[in-house]
């Protein structure tokens, strides 16, 4: 069961950070309130990560990074909870 919730919490999450990224992509205005309200959830994983990730060529692979720290956290409280640890 909470193992459940663990993987629905990370897979929306993600979708959070991915809807997020399309957005900013097809040119969603910043101030729309879909968008402040994926930013107010988003922004704050995404701003540490910009810190040390600066942009390459223009691109920011924050969004990705976040993705694949999130999941790695997600397995390990799986891996915890099953006792692997």
């Amino acid at each position: 069961m909470l193992i459940s919730l663990i993987d629905a919490l990370v897979n929306l999450y993600v979708l959070l950070i991915v809807f997020y990224v399309f957005a900013s992509w097809i040119g969603l205005d910043p101030w729309h309130p879909a968008r402040r309200l994926l930013a107010s959830a988003v922004e704050p994983v995404l701003n540490p990560l910009r810190r040390y990730l600066p942009p390459v060529g223009g691109l920011d692979f924050s969004p990705l990074v976040a993705i694949l720290l999130i999941e790695l956290a997600g397995q390990f409280l799986r891996a915890l909870l099953l006792g692997w640890f």
